[in-house]
């Protein structure tokens, strides 16, 4: 294996080792996928100011979000069906995240359960929901991370209905795989994955399996699943929600200041500025592009955290930057997890981190919450 030094390389090895559908879906986005695009390359038109002749000793990224420590300000994103990347895979993700000191959030859709990363990490963690039709499962959902010790409910507000992926329908993709033909004979070439799948029971959606009546297979699961996301969803029922879990409450997928007004006014702790991963609105701005005018709207008044894009220490540091407090990292940390397991998530952890040491040490700041728009060249800064 050659040396890995940037998340690029962790990208080429998992699509080498993970199931073409699988590796399809993360790292995917809606119809033309130039909100998918937008939201990486946008980062790399904001420029640096490189200081020198200043002290750069005792440096720290450490920083809270919502008041839970981080080593630096980047939390794991809920990503859906991560235990398909690898066997057992939100484990592995969560078991990183806890030995680095970072927030893990796990996602509705995921293949381990709230209940199973509870007993294997035996430390708190963040639970994202997602609103179901099933208004009784939804509220059963909160009281099992409830019971969990989960620190925070990442509301996620953007996927009401489903965003168009060309990718997911031209490759069928199901959870487990479909045994066509052209499935059987991808799985044939990732074989390491294949045995890593036949040495756990994990193969569904966990949090759904065994807890939905009248489910008795995967078709029933499938099409319960695809008529579940509920429509009607309203600012009412974020009021309701938050009532019901009582603790830190996170609403993702703002990218209006109208909508982060609304969000401010719901009681919420923290918004994440998301367009989830550009798999939704095909067309919608890139997250770094839409965040700072959120953030002169509410800064002052909610955490505002951002999500989309990050590849690099360097995107993280932009993103803080430009007045996020925290922001979340998806496909950099599934290449890992493809690429490598729990040490390939690790291996993107480290390589976010040191990027964004030094790069803030190049821009002369020894201290994350020093970081300001002082470092960004003028004529670069989004908005």
């Amino acid at each position: 294996m050659s040396v890995i030094t940037h998340i690029e390389d962790l990208r080429v090895i998992a699509q080498r080792r993970v199931p073409r559908m699988f590796y399809d879906y993360a790292d995917s986005g809606s119809w033309t996928e130039s909100t998918y695009r937008a939201n990486s390359a946008d980062f790399q038109k904001i420029k640096l100011r490189q200081r020198v002749a200043i002290n750069m000793e005792g440096r720290s990224t450490a920083t809270t979000m919502v008041g839970v420590p981080a080593a630096m300000p980047v939390a794991i994103a809920p990503v859906g069906s991560v235990g398909m990347q690898c066997a057992d895979g939100e484990i592995k993700v969560a078991l990183a995240a806890k030995a680095f000191g970072i927030p893990f959030t796990l996602s509705t859709m995921s293949i381990c359960s709230i209940e199973d990363i509870a007993a294997a990490t035996q430390a708190p963690f963040w639970f994202q929901l997602y609103v179901m039709r099933d208004q009784g499962f939804t509220d059963r959902l909160i009281d099992r991370a409830k019971a969990a010790g989960c620190t925070a409910l990442v509301l996620t507000l953007d996927l009401q209905i489903l965003g168009q992926r060309h990718k997911d329908l031209k490759n069928g993709l199901s959870v487990p795989p479909k045994p066509t033909l052209a499935n059987w004979l991808n799985l044939l070439t990732k074989p390491a994955w294949c045995l890593g799948m036949l040495g756990t029971q994990r193969r569904q959606f966990g949090n759904i399996h065994g807890h939905v009546a009248g489910i008795s297979d995967m078709a029933d699961l499938a099409a319960w699943t695809a008529e579940q996301f509920d429509p009607r969803l309203s600012w009412d029922d974020v009021a309701r929600i938050k009532q019901r879990w009582g603790g830190r409450l996170i609403l993702k997928g703002i990218q209006d200041v109208e909508d982060a007004r609304l969000a401010v006014a719901s009681g919420a702790d923290a918004i994440i500025v998301s367009n989830h991963g550009g798999r939704q609105l095909d067309g919608a701005p890139s997250s770094i592009e839409a965040l700072p005018a959120i953030v002169a709207a509410v800064g002052g008044q909610i955490e505002v955290h951002m999500d989309g894009g990050i590849r690099s220490g360097q995107d993280v540091l932009k993103a803080i930057a430009l007045g996020a407090r925290g922001t979340y990292i998806g496909r950099a940390f599934v290449y890992g997890l493809g690429a490598m397991g729990q040490a390939g998530v690790t291996k993107a952890l480290q390589i976010i981190h040191k990027e964004l040491d030094l790069t803030m040490a190049f821009c002369g700041k020894t201290r994350i919450e020093q970081v300001d728009r002082s470092i960004l060249l003028p004529g670069t800064i989004p908005g």
